[in-house]
């Protein structure tokens, strides 16, 4: 049998959800509502470290419209949040370790009703120390969080011999620099729905990224079989990262609420209690020593990394392993030292945003390769053509790579593009400096080294009598268009239209753990389980093919819904041929499956094969600044990624443009404002992020360098156009004013203070 030939890969057809997500008609959590259904509220600390002396819901339980207000105490099963090292309690019972930490739960017939109640519970506290910085933590300051050290996970990189390699560099360049926090500014806060099934079913809907780690923290805290937990997804109106491993959190709360009162619970978190209380990007503090030949050659770099993991470590173990691989940047290097920590302090937890542990340590690389290039007197995108990666070249890690390395190609394809498009003459050239920034970046796709358990995809596809094809995965659609990109894939493999093919919900008791929708690793790994169940599908259909047209089915294939031979159509339809294989009792459902291969991995030194494959991306900034107030304006990003294929390029266009408008929120704006670790600006009033006037021209440009791994090529794509914006913005306020940058965001304050310090007012 033939391989199918792509007709419906490759082209920008329209989303499927599209039409309901624009008409309002599409429905989420907060808009279901059931017979009898309850609403919950959730009791929070307001210490960020103390014991629990005494807690009292009496007066609560007592209030109008109260069902239930349960503690710790009530819990049937296991008290913990299954992430990493299983170290969060779902609800605090001895000890609090942050501000908003979970402590007891309230449902009731409002939601009204159930706030009140939830303002009513008292509790007496035994404040503690605390801390808030990693780096103090780190030397413990008198705060014992963690374990005998406060460090959740520890990791170190080691290549070759650094000190007798910076003694050979020609220029050596060493800074400190650091990151913040992130809001993750989904417009849909976490919201979850439970439902009681006879059987001692637990039933949840929600919002989220990873159906199937919600379903071990329900079946955890009630202590049920994972098979008696059934987890669908609802339509999510954004995550980036924030819908992980939060999830899981409301979800229990609402199971436990509705196991106790056996009605359906919904728990919506407002938008106050949701930035105040989950998951940020890790806040992270790096260290970084580069040295190069005369020649421009990268020779030595050692960096220190310490990430901020908050009070319980979620997935912060993860999100460093990925931060130390990328801490060197798309770069060969023959000398590396690398160093990281996770942290616990008593800020709230940290846990996945878009990147996961990369943008904080690749704005310290590529703000370094600039300061590198300054000391050589080089230009900073030679010195990057001269040491970014290609075909046949190893990682730090040691990683030969052998395909898909877009990391040149990206680079020159930006700077065509740029030279390309001619900006008009700066208006006000002694009030506004204008300068150029360019950022080169790299990400493992997929869960990598450090996840290699959870990395397996099962799908199943059904073909329905007349002809049209529904298909379950385990991943989920959280607005990245996962649910047209897969639709496509099916399509193709099978060779009929993608208005063909139905993706249904996601749901637990649909497919097999198919681990997190997370890593850009949706496309390729539910893409190539997809292709599995289809082309076994195909083998079925085209046996019964070949004897309606008394031929060898290897002869013949499937295109645009119609059996072909030697490149020519027969008079037999796909929808014929279904109905054939019915007629001869030929099943038309199949499963698929999927997992990357086995990677070497030494965790000693960080050495062997980190990720099956690699993303490049370049990032071109033209930035002004007013040289009055530090003010930063974006006038154009051009953003060049390699994605092995665009399954769908009108979906990767809008993925760039709209994680370039994140990275530039992240770069310029987003700041989380604490007073005594208490976050202030917890509203999107007060919590900035880009709006439409602050979006820049963003040129999006598509590079493919083919990934053997991956259905039709295609590697993962969506973390990657956030990544490097920070950088090339960072390196283009350098730029235009002479001076060096060493943290994000790029307030004008911030610019302002640095300008004014330079001038010696």
């Amino acid at each position: 049998m033939n391989a199918p030939a792509p007709d419906v890969v490759g082209a920008a057809i329209a989303r499927p959800d599209a039409y309901d997500k624009l008409t309002g008609c599409e429905q989420y959590v907060c808009d279901m509502a059931l017979p009898g259904m309850l609403h919950a509220a959730v009791v929070r600390s307001t210490r960020p470290h103390a014991r629990i002396v005494a807690l009292d819901g009496r007066a609560a339980a007592a209030m109008p419209g109260v069902a239930a207000v349960l503690t710790a105490a009530d819990i049937p099963g296991e008290n913990v949040i299954p992430v990493v090292l299983r170290d969060q309690p779902f609800l605090a019972r001895e000890v609090v370790r942050y501000i908003g930490e979970p402590i007891a739960l309230v449902a009731a017939e409002t939601a009204a009703q159930a706030r009140a109640a939830a303002a009513a519970v008292q509790i007496e506290y035994d404040e503690l120390p605390a801390v808030f910085d990693a780096c103090a933590a780190r030397r413990h300051a008198g705060v014992r969080i963690f374990g005998p050290d406060n460090i959740f996970k520890h990791l170190e990189l080691v290549r070759g011999e650094t000190v007798q390699a910076f003694a050979q560099c020609a220029a050596v360049v060493e800074n400190t620099y650091t990151t913040p926090p992130q809001e993750h500014a989904y417009l849909e806060t976490q919201g979850m729905l439970a439902v009681p099934l006879p059987g001692g079913v637990m039933q949840v809907y929600g919002s989220m990224q990873c159906p199937f780690y919600v379903r071990e923290a329900v079946a955890a805290t009630l202590g049920i079989a994972l098979a008696r937990a059934q987890i669908v997804q609802t339509t999510t109106g954004g995550a980036f990262g924030g819908k992980e491993d939060v999830p899981s959190l409301p979800a229990a709360q609402a199971a436990l609420l509705a196991w106790r009162t056996r009605r359906p619970v919904k728990l919506i978190y407002g938008r106050d209690e949701d930035i105040a209380c989950t998951s940020k990007r890790h806040a992270a503090w790096i260290h970084a020593r580069h040295g190069a030949l005369a020649d421009g050659t990268l020779h030595a770099v050692e960096v220190e990394y310490v990430l901020d993991g908050g009070a319980y470590a979620t997935l912060s173990p993860v999100v460093l392993f990925r931060g130390v691989v990328h801490a060197v940047g798309p770069y060969r290097c023959a000398h590396v030292r690398v160093t990281g920590d996770a942290v616990a302090t008593n800020n709230v937890p940290a846990g996945a945003f878009r990147g996961f542990g990369s943008p904080q340590v690749l704005f310290a690389a590529e703000r370094q390769m600039d300061e590198l290039a300054r000391a050589l007197r080089m230009d900073a995108v030679e010195l990057r053509r001269r040491n970014l990666l290609q075909t046949g070249d190893a990682t730090v890690t040691g990683q030969v790579l052998r395909e898909s390395v877009g990391a040149q190609e990206t680079l020159g394809t930006a700077l065509e593009t740029a030279r390309a498009r001619p900006l008009a003459p700066v208006r006000d050239p002694a009030r506004w400096a204008r300068g150029t920034g360019v950022s080169a970046i790299f990400y493992g796709v997929g869960l990598g080294a450090g996840g290699a358990r959870m990395a397996r995809t099962g799908a199943d596809v059904c073909i329905n009598e007349d002809g049209s094809v529904a298909f379950a995965v385990g991943t989920t659609e959280i607005g990245q268009g996962m649910r047209t990109v897969l639709s496509q894939i099916v399509a193709d493999t099978l060779g009929i239209a993608a208005e063909c093919v139905t993706m249904l919900p996601t749901d637990t008791t649909r497919v097999p753990d198919s681990g997190p929708t997370v890593a850009s690793r949706a496309t390729t790994m539910s893409g190539a389980a997809l292709q599995d169940a289809a082309m076994e599908l195909r083998r079925r259909l085209m046996a019964v093919a070949g004897e309606l047209l008394g031929c060898a089915p290897q002869a013949l294939t499937l295109r645009a819904g119609t059996v072909c031979q030697g490149g020519a159509a027969t008079p037999l339809t796909f929808r014929e041929l279904v109905h054939a294989c019915g007629d001869r009792r030929v099943g038309l459902a199949a499963t698929g499956w999927h997992h990357p291969p086995t990677l070497p991995f030494d965790w000693a030194t960080c050495q062997g094969d980190a990720y099956a494959v690699y993303a490049f991306a370049t990032n071109i900034a033209d930035v002004e600044v007013d040289r009055h107030t530090g003010q930063v304006r974006v006038l154009r990003i051009v953003a060049a990624h390699d994605v092995g294929k665009a399954v769908n390029p009108a979906l990767v266009e809008g993925q760039i443009e709209g994680g370039t408008l994140q990275g530039l929120g992240y770069a310029l704006y987003e700041e989380v404002v604490s007073e005594h670790e208490r976050i202030k600006n917890a509203q999107f009033s007060t919590y900035i992020i880009p709006s439409a006037a602050e979006m820049p021209e963003i040129v999006p440009v598509i590079v493919e360098a083919p990934y053997s791994g991956g259905p039709f090529g295609a590697k993962g794509f969506g973390e990657q156009p956030l990544m490097g914006v920070a950088p090339a913005i960072a390196n283009a306020v350098c730029n235009a004013l002479g001076l060096a940058v060493n943290k994000v965001p790029l307030t004008p304050e911030y610019i302002w203070h640095l300008m004014d310090s330079r001038d010696g007012k």
